[in-house]
Order: structure tokens, then C-alpha cells, then sequence
């Protein structure tokens, strides 16, 4: 005699209550930014003195453009970085937000973090 063994699905976790980690990646980000936010604040200001030995107008193509894409970033990526830090702070306190505030969270600190690599990779004028 052949004994039939069934296997039980695990029933599906209550996603709609409250997550008693969702302060962890907004508290994670929010102190990256502290330090990410204003260094790449000074040194994407203090960038263009890199045009100093050959002027504006005669560097490298490659400088230019990394210029352009620190200061677009600056512009740009700093008020969506403060928005998305916000987000991943306001967002519901359940369950079934937590992968959304960790992505929401991380992605506030791209921006900061982009900056600080374009300027440490700066191409030679």
C-alpha cells in the first residue's frame, strides 16, 4: 500500500499590516544623503575650476561634457533626489510598501552619489 503525501501551500501573508522595519531604508538614506548631499553639492561647484589650465573653450570635448552632466545633475537631480527621500518617508507604513520604499530609497541617493563619481573621474583637459 502506497501512502499520497500532500504538500500545504503556505497561506498568504497579510500584506496590509504594519511593518515595524519601515523606518530602516528611508533612516539609511537619509543619513547618506546627509553625507552625500552636500559633498557633491561642493565638489560638483568646485568642478569647473578644472577648466582653469585650458579655458572654457579650448578643452576636451569629454571635459565639457562631464561638466554638463555634473551641473545637469545638480539641477536636475537634486530636487528629484529630495523628492524621492520624501517619498520613501511618506510612503504607507505597511507591509506591501516596503520593497517600494527600499527601491524609492535608494534611488534618492543616485543622483548625489553620480555626482561624486563624474567628478572623480574627470577626463584630463
Amino acid at each position: 500500500m502506497t501512502t499520497q503525501h500532500f504538500a500545504t501551500l503556505p497561506e498568504p501573508a497579510d500584506r496590509g499590516e504594519r511593518d515595524p522595519r519601515a523606518w530602516v531604508a528611508p533612516t539609511v538614506a537619509t543619513a547618506l544623503m546627509l553625507v552625500s548631499g552636500p559633498a557633491a553639492l561642493l565638489f560638483g561647484a568646485l568642478s569647473a575650476m578644472a577648466t582653469d589650465s585650458c579655458g572654457p573653450e579650448d578643452c576636451s570635448d569629454a571635459l565639457n561634457t562631464a561638466l554638463a552632466w555634473i551641473y545637469g545633475l545638480l539641477s536636475y537631480g537634486g530636487p528629484l533626489a529630495l523628492a524621492a527621500l520624501l517619498t520613501a518617508w511618506l510612503l504607507p507604513w505597511k507591509r506591501r510598501w516596503s520593497v517600494t520604499r527600499a527601491w524609492v530609497a535608494a534611488l534618492a541617493l543616485l543622483p548625489p552619489l553620480s555626482v561624486l563619481y563624474l567628478v572623480f573621474t574627470l577626463p584630463a583637459p
